[in-house]
């Protein structure tokens, strides 16, 4: 890896940092680059994944404020995406790709669409709560979150592009809370699933571990940085990246 490629890496891995705190995506700053200096898909796609973790631990830091009091939400949420994350790194090894990469723009889409709703499909859910008295679920998601929470980890796991997305919309819809503290749950939730992948290709994937270094260290600042920016978002503007950010993976998915 020459210096100046070297110095792509490291500038995408803040980039990617950054994003992955506010909204997600994060991959898609890293996976091309790493692509475009000649590492093998899957080696990128797993050398990524390790790399991203610590930007995934910084922006869960940066956001500890908004996620005081949600413990018990955390440890429940987590252990699904734990689940969902570990099959998803399964499937990335034993899988071709080409039925994920035809469903994941539609997948995206919807969410998208989930994100631009929310705010009026949330008081409709919250109508019908009040009306059948079941006002509890809106604390937890219910089987619901649970269910796309698995299903939007295991495509985590296996690559990742817009997980956050993912996340926020579902999230978003299903709790009733504000749109800063679920992004904190979503910065929690993508640590976890990167995580458990990361640990699990250690033991069967080769990696370029420059390429991982680089990443590591760009992503930790990026994700310091996002978390300053994105908290500074209400959440009209919030939303507003989130499906900005959508719109460019879905675009760079149909082109790939």
């Amino acid at each position: 890896m020459s210096i100046w490629e070297a110095l792509a890496v490291l500038a995408a891995g803040i980039g990617a940092g950054t994003i992955n705190t506010i909204v997600g995506s994060g991959t898609l700053f890293t996976f091309p680059v790493l692509l475009a200096i000649g590492i093998p898909p899957v080696t990128a796609n797993v050398s990524n994944t390790l790399g991203l973790v610590t930007g995934n631990i910084s922006g869960a830091i940066g956001y500890r404020r908004e996620l005081r009091g949600q413990r018990r939400r955390l440890l429940r949420l987590g252990g699904t995406a734990l689940v969902g994350g570990l099959a998803g790194a399964v499937l990335l090894l034993t899988l071709p790709s080409e039925a994920f990469d035809a469903i994941v723009p539609v997948l995206i889409g919807l969410a998208l669409v989930l994100v631009v709703l929310q705010p009026t499909l949330a008081k409709a859910l919250a109508r019908r709560r009040e009306a059948r008295g079941t006002t509890g679920t809106a604390t937890d998601g219910g089987p619901a979150l649970l269910a796309g929470l698995l299903l939007a980890s295991v495509y985590g796991g296996y690559f990742g592009a817009a997980q956050g997305v993912l996340y926020l919309a579902l999230m978003g819809l299903l709790l009733d809370e504000d749109l800063q503290r679920v992004n904190g749950i979503k910065n929690v939730l993508a640590l976890v699933v990167n995580g458990v992948a990361a640990v699990f290709f250690l033991f069967v994937a080769d990696f370029d571990w420059t390429a991982v270094l680089l990443i590591a260290a760009g992503s930790a600042l990026g994700g310091q940085i996002g978390a300053k920016v994105g908290r500074g978002l209400p959440p009209v503007a919030l939303r507003g990246v989130i499906v900005a950010v959508g719109v460019v993976a879905i675009t760079q998915m149909l082109l790939r």
